[in-house]
């Protein structure tokens, strides 16, 4: 059943954040910015390139002068507006082990002002999880590190820096999605720390962020028995209310992790989830990495008008939420108007970017390894590939043997898989240097036997780590923190010299 036209279904509206198909705005979108729809979402799914982009934001813009325009860009593995070639910029966990909390603040400006000139307003970013298991599936390099101080003095950094460029912050996955072996995408995942835990590991970085002004919280779909027995983070008044608005004195917009992810939409169902979120104290509902068509939206939407008609979801609820995005979209537009210079397009890479992935590298060599270094022939480059992070694009690129080729021609790459690595990965290499690359070595007992028979058999063999270096091996080892564009090209520029 439709829901019914007026305000109620105008204030349902405005608390959706829907992603849709295509590189300009369906029809559905046009006509929902001006029945009451406040936000948007964009995916790589969206992005071509930054002519294309612009010119989206300005189609929306033009239905709606402050739609508030959202992506889910982390700068590092995770990333939208370069999915198809691979962020010019390194990551959080390659920013934490530099350390420089004004070069974190740097990157993040830069990325703004990047974003701000296609016209997005907000980015839901900076991950300020603690990355304090190292067997997290979902986390890891997106996170500054697993010291609690330092992920807090850069979150905030990051937040400072992602606004002084123009576009909102929105901090993730309230109340930590740091330490845990369950990916919310599919499970729900249990944070079993007790309350002086939390307060003093997963709490730290999102009081930083609030102290440093951020626009927006994300939450995470996880289960805190020390702060709510029952209900995950996302439907929970005792934490979105108790601990975030109460305790933290957090005042901004609350978006919730998308709503169709297993760990909610299995439980609650869809629209059941979106409703619960709302009710516990969400601000806005994000939908649409899944689920991006009409049909979805308006289903989430008659879902709030009903339960605003059977008294499930108050109405002063509602509407407290859409008051709130309304604020947020006044933040953008007065940030639009009143921040830096509008620059033009961004360039194809970051120059700040690269300069910090070069000094996020770093190198161990046992006795008489370093003398592999620097190659000054054609190497032979063994990629190994590891089941995908769903967070991170299928489409997104990734590696050192591509930008290693551009600097030493003749060079050649091999990349395997669980499934069709060879009992000697380097039987290719016809007497070359061999350089082996991993992602998060210490994960995967595949690839560790894949690594170690490599060395077996080429003990000069140099390892270069594009994940969180937990597993440090071989003669030389390389650390890049981090998978991006920026980070294969820092490597290969070292191990070429």
């Amino acid at each position: 059943m439709r829901a019914p036209g007026g305000p109620l279904a105008a204030l349902a509206a405005a608390v959706l954040q829907p992603g849709f198909v295509g590189v300009t705005p369906p029809p559905w979108v046009c006509r929902w910015l001006g029945e009451g729809l406040g936000s948007v979402v964009l995916f790589a799914r969206n992005v071509v390139d930054h002519a294309q982009v612009a010119a989206l934001t300005a189609a929306l813009r033009a239905e709606r002068p402050d739609v508030i325009v959202a992506i889910d860009e982390e700068a590092g593995d995770v990333t939208r507006i370069e999915s198809r070639r691979g962020s010019s910029r390194p990551g959080n966990f390659a920013l934490g082990a530099v350390d420089d909390p004004e070069l974190t603040e740097r990157v993040a400006r830069d990325l703004g002002a990047d974003l701000a000139s296609l016209g997005v307003t907000l980015d839901y970013a900076p991950d300020a999880d603690v990355n304090s298991n190292p067997a997290n599936p979902v986390i890891g390099v997106r996170a500054f590190g697993a010291d609690p101080a330092l992920v807090a003095r850069h979150t905030a950094a990051w937040v400072r820096g992602l606004q002084a460029g123009g576009v909102a912050a929105c901090a993730k996955h309230f109340p930590g999605h740091g330490d845990t072996r369950v990916d919310s995408h599919h499970d729900l995942p249990l944070i079993t720390g007790d309350r002086d835990r939390l307060d003093s590991v997963e709490l730290a970085p999102f009081r930083a962020a609030v102290a440093a002004g951020a626009q927006a919280v994300m939450t995470g779909h996880l289960l805190v028995p020390a702060l709510d027995p029952e209900l995950p983070a996302t439907l929970s008044s005792r934490i979105l209310g108790g601990l975030l608005r109460d305790e933290l004195g957090f005042s901004g917009v609350v978006v919730t992790d998308a709503v169709e992810m297993r760990a909610v939409a299995d439980r609650y169902g869809f629209a059941g989830a979106a409703v619960r979120a709302l009710a516990a104290g969400a601000d806005a509902i994000c939908i649409g990495g899944e689920r991006a068509g009409e049909e979805d939206a308006r289903e989430l939407r008659d879902a709030i008008v009903a339960a605003v008609v059977s008294g499930e979801l108050p109405e002063e609820r509602l509407a407290e939420a859409a008051k709130r995005v309304g604020q947020l979209a006044e933040w953008t537009v007065a940030a639009r108007s009143g921040g830096p210079a509008r620059r033009g397009l961004p360039a194809d890479a970051s120059e700040v970017g690269l300069a910090a992935a070069r000094r996020a590298l770093r190198v161990t060599a046992a006795p008489g390894g370093a003398a592999a270094l620097p190659l000054t022939v054609p190497a032979y480059v063994v990629e190994f590939e590891p089941p995908r992070n769903i967070a991170i694009g299928a489409e997104t690129p990734w590696g050192v043997g591509a930008p290693l080729a551009e600097m030493l021609p003749g060079t050649a790459t091999r990349r395997y898989a669980e499934d069709d690595v060879p009992v000697d990965p380097t039987a290719g290499a016809d007497g070359r240097p061999v350089v082996l690359v991993v992602r998060d070595l210490h994960r995967h007992p595949w690839m560790r036997s894949a690594v170690t028979r490599a060395l077996a058999a080429r003990p000069d063999a140099v390892v270069v780590e594009l994940g969180v270096p937990e597993l440090v091996t071989g003669a030389v080892h390389v650390a890049t923190h981090g998978a991006t564009r920026a980070a294969g090209r820092a490597a290969a520029e070292l191990l070429a010299g």
